[in-house]
C-alpha cells in the first residue's frame, strides 16, 4: 500500500514539473494557478492581484466562503507576470470549475481568455454554485477588462 501511494505521488510530482517546464506554450495560454466551483463572489468580475501575500489571502479567503480550507500549496507569486482573479458569478447546478486556458489575447484593452464551453450532463440535482479562477499572464499585456470566450 505505501510503495502504491508513492507511486502515486511521484506521478503527481512529475506532471506537476512538465508542465512548469513549457514557459513559451504559457505565455500564449496563461496558466491557472487556482481553480474552484465553490467559495467566488456572486457575481462575475476580475480583480488583479498585486503581491504574494494577496495571493495567499484570496485563496485562502475563497476556500474559507466554501467552509473548507485550501488543500493546495499556495503558488509563488512572480513579478514578470500579472495574477487575475476570476469569479464566474452564480450558476444554479453543474460543474463550472475552469480546468484549462486554452489562448489568451488582448485587442482595446480587454484580455480575452478562451476555456473550453461547459457541457451540461442532463438532469442535474440543483446546486447553487460560485466558480473562481486566479490565472496569470505575461506582465507586458495591459487590459482593463476581462472577457471569457467559451469555446469546444
Amino acid at each position: 500500500m505505501n510503495k502504491l501511494l508513492m507511486l502515486l505521488l511521484a506521478l503527481i510530482m512529475s506532471c506537476t514539473n512538465a508542465s512548469s517546464q513549457k514557459s513559451g506554450d504559457m505565455q500564449k495560454k496563461g496558466e491557472i494557478l487556482a481553480s474552484e466551483s465553490q467559495g467566488g463572489a456572486e457575481k462575475a468580475g476580475f480583480r488583479m492581484l498585486k503581491d504574494q501575500a494577496e495571493l495567499k489571502s484570496t485563496i485562502t479567503e475563497n476556500f474559507g466562503r466554501a467552509g473548507m480550507l485550501p488543500v493546495m500549496e499556495i503558488p509563488v507569486f512572480q513579478k514578470d507576470k500579472k495574477f487575475v482573479l476570476y469569479n464566474l458569478g452564480t450558476f444554479n447546478s453543474g460543474e463550472h470549475k475552469v480546468s484549462e486556458i486554452r489562448s489568451i489575447s488582448v485587442k482595446d484593452n480587454v484580455l480575452f481568455v478562451e476555456i473550453p464551453e461547459y457541457q451540461s450532463g442532463g438532469m442535474e440535482i440543483q446546486v447553487m454554485s460560485n466558480p473562481w479562477f486566479i490565472f496569470s499572464v505575461p506582465s507586458n499585456f495591459q487590459f482593463t477588462s476581462v472577457e471569457l470566450k467559451y469555446s469546444k
